[in-house]
């Protein structure tokens, strides 16, 4: 069996407007300078509390925990209307009519996870949906070998796909290959630098996979 494994945020949701909005509420809020649409894309990463800070965000005034709930919050009220990606369903149907099984795997809460999904219509194409149990947004890297452990999964059958530098490292410490999309919360300078293929949408990654 081959494997698709999935990245959800900037990936197959298109969700980088309201991230940034949502964050330049909050940095509007304290008197901070918001973000434009290329700075967020040179400073958003993992860890989440790096982006935060270069964001402008006072750390030490304000709990992390606090401030990633304050976002989260308003994020999943807006996240349910932004949208997939630009042929991100047609990619899902594609792979699944191919032989892929797929697997959904995100650093968001799963409960959020899966709401978004299911308002998306797209929850039915995932063998698993895989999310975190809080809003902290810790690694992915945990969620997804224990999964592909559980299940027997080899990860030379497995292929990730995502949209950050983060996908990439997740993906070398599982030990699948990696293909990344241009578009969702890195530029394309970022990606590259990971040596991983960057498809210039979705329908450039499904090129790579044909």
């Amino acid at each position: 069996m081959k494997y698709i494994i999935w990245d959800w945020n900037g990936t197959l949701l298109d969700d980088v407007s309201v991230c940034i909005d949502v964050m330049n509420g909050m940095l509007r809020r304290r008197g901070l300078r918001e973000l434009t649409p290329r700075r967020y894309r040179e400073i958003f990463g993992f860890p989440v509390e790096g982006y935060y800070r270069a964001a402008g965000l006072d750390l030490e005034r304000e709990p992390f925990p606090a401030l990633a709930a304050e976002y989260i919050e308003e994020f999943n009220r807006r996240a349910l209307n932004c949208g997939l990606r630009r042929g991100a369903e047609g990619a899902l149907k594609g792979l699944r009519d191919r032989g892929y099984a797929q697997l959904l795997v995100s650093a968001s809460e799963r409960s959020a996870l899966l709401e978004q999904a299911g308002r998306y219509g797209v929850t039915g194409y995932f063998q698993a949906v895989l999310g975190t149990g809080d809003v902290l947004a810790v690694t992915k890297e945990g969620i997804a070998r224990e999964y592909m452990e559980a299940n027997g999964i080899s990860r030379d059958s497995a292929v990730f796909i995502g949209d950050t530098c983060h996908d990439w490292q997740v993906s070398e410490k599982i030990g699948c290959r990696c293909l990344l999309v241009e578009g969702g919360h890195m530029s394309r300078e970022r990606l590259e630098s990971t040596g991983a293929p960057v498809a210039e949408d979705i329908a450039g990654i499904l090129k790579e996979l044909y």
